[in-house]
């Protein structure tokens, strides 16, 4: 088990996984600032997660619904026509459990049998893991069949899963580890397990996104990170086997997957705050989060201290902001220049 392994001693981490860490760890810093924007900018963008989420995670196994249907599934309450709309739905339910109840849903093997089976509509074996043995078949394009992976035999899945468990804990509270790479390294040996009979990569990229946010990586509420795994399938796959290899015996090569992973939550940062800047801002939103951070501030301030606040709004607008907050008495300029002070009179 890969988090067995990181546990026993430290790793040697590959300078391109401590790059995308460090990247990630500014992207997060910026977070706080990015999601105090407009709560309806950031509604837009939630629910074109929400909806892609469901669509490409399910699409990912071969399940898949009509364009014309996606809205009345995900997003209405109507009736559904047949199972693989059933299946959607429940993904999009086990979203929202995960978007309305994260900090307070533990990682644990009740936490990930409800996901599985509320993503697969509580149908037959739904939330429970699988009686009989597994394996990962490719079927190449000349039909012969090849298996790629064996899962863990059916009677060690329930002890392997709770042994994943504890070394997720594990990690997260000493660190022998950075937590992402613990994160990613879990969901590897999450798939290598394999303890369902069916809908295992669908419960992977829920649990992934139950820990980014209990790690504090938040992007996955606004950016479908099920969709973006879809758009990289190809290296999804590759990854997942080169990294597979071995695990039973404990040789494997983690990184790839890790790698992999990591590739995923730096592209939806990046498309986060692409994505922010490009919807439309309601008129005189910009102002009014210009005026939300002088009022935080200190009682003197410089704009750069603001524009720090403020990202996404032009400097141009933070000065005629400011000039109107002089005029109306409620600020005063004590110097000239880009790197004078402001100070808030008494009048705010």
């Amino acid at each position: 088990m890969t988090l067995r392994q990181m546990a026993s001693g430290p790793s040697d981490v590959p300078a391109t996984v401590a790059w995308a860490l460090a990247d990630l760890g500014e992207a997060r810093g910026k977070q706080e600032l990015f999601t105090r924007q407009s709560p309806q900018r950031l509604k837009v963008l939630r629910d074109h997660a929400l909806v892609e989420s469901a669509v490409s995670s399910n699409r990912i196994e071969g399940v898949t619904i009509a364009q014309a249907r996606v809205h009345p599934v995900v997003v209405g309450k109507g009736r559904l026509r047949d199972r693989d709309e059933e299946e959607v739905r429940g993904y999009r339910d086990a979203l929202r459990l995960i978007h309305e109840r994260n900090a307070k849903l533990p990682v644990s093997e009740k936490t990930i049998r409800e996901l599985h089976r509320l993503s697969r509509a509580n149908v037959g074996d739904a939330g429970r893991y699988r009686a009989g043995e597994s394996e990962i078949v490719e079927i190449q394009a000349d039909g012969r069949r090849r298996v790629r992976f064996k899962a863990v035999e059916a009677r060690k899945a329930a002890p392997a899963m709770a042994e994943m468990i504890t070394l997720w804990k594990r990690c997260v509270a000493e660190r022998w580890i950075h937590p992402l790479v613990g994160l990613a390294a879990s969901n590897l040996d999450f798939l290598c397990i394999h303890p369902f009979r069916d809908g295992n990569g669908r419960v992977s990229r829920l649990l992934w996104l139950l820990q980014a946010y209990q790690l504090g990586y938040e992007v996955g509420r606004y950016i479908s990170l099920e969709r973006l795994v879809e758009e990289h399938k190809d290296r999804y796959y590759e990854t997942l086997e080169l990294s597979s290899r071995g695990w039973h015996e404990g040789a494997h090569d983690p990184w790839p997957y890790i790698n992999f992973s990591l590739f995923i939550l730096k592209t939806a940062y990046k498309e986060f705050e692409e994505r922010l800047a490009r919807v439309a801002a309601p008129r005189g939103e910009k102002t009014a989060l210009v005026i939300r951070a002088v009022q935080q501030t200190g009682r003197t301030f410089r704009v750069a201290d603001v524009q720090k606040d403020c990202p996404g709004v032009s400097l141009d607008l933070i000065r005629v902001t400011l000039k109107n907050l002089q005029r109306t008495d409620r600020v005063e300029c004590l110097g000239r220049g880009r790197s004078a002070e402001w100070k808030k009179t008494v009048r705010w």
